[in-house]
């Protein structure tokens, strides 16, 4: 296993834990928020948003781990019928349309970070920018993994599947 398989690999592992943790933190709001609010009759201003907030970014880093899985949806009907060369090309060619993609979600993501930096959220009075950072993040765990991708398909054989 090269560099780049091993960096790949141990990013996603760290994203999978923090996956967790954002999905519990998020599901443990929710359920404070509606305690509060059908049994206590008081309403917590800021959960709501923060659960948003946390929603963003379990579909980012969600996005980066399903990848990496290769989990992502597809449809393959011709894909099936290939011969294995023209299979190999194929890949090749939609991991390198991934990465110039992801080179895109990293610039504009950043950009758009850096258009929010004076901006605060409403309720917790958080930078925004902290918030939509995760864009040009997952960008780059996203390119990391499509390299790592790449570079299987050019050191490996042709394969059937």
């Amino acid at each position: 296993m090269n560099l780049c398989e091993r960096l790949s690999q141990a990013i996603n592992q760290w994203v999978e834990r923090l996956l967790f943790g954002l999905g519990f933190a998020m599901a443990m709001i929710v359920a404070v928020q509606v305690f509060f609010r059908y049994v206590l009759n008081h309403s917590l201003f800021w959960s709501e948003e923060l659960a948003r907030y946390l929603l963003v970014w379990l579909t980012f880093l969600g996005a980066s781990v399903a990848y990496h899985r290769g989990a992502h949806p597809g449809i393959d009907f011709f894909y099936v019928k290939m011969p294995p060369t023209i299979k190999k090309a194929a890949r090749f060619l939609v991991h390198l349309t991934s990465l110039s993609l992801f080179g895109v979600m990293i610039f504009y993501g950043y950009r758009f970070t850096y258009f929010l930096r004076l901006q605060i959220t409403p309720a917790l009075h958080l930078p925004k920018w902290i918030i939509f950072s995760i864009i040009p993040i997952s960008g780059l765990i996203l390119m990391i993994h499509a390299l790592t991708f790449l570079g299987k398909e050019f050191k490996g054989p042709a394969r059937g599947s």
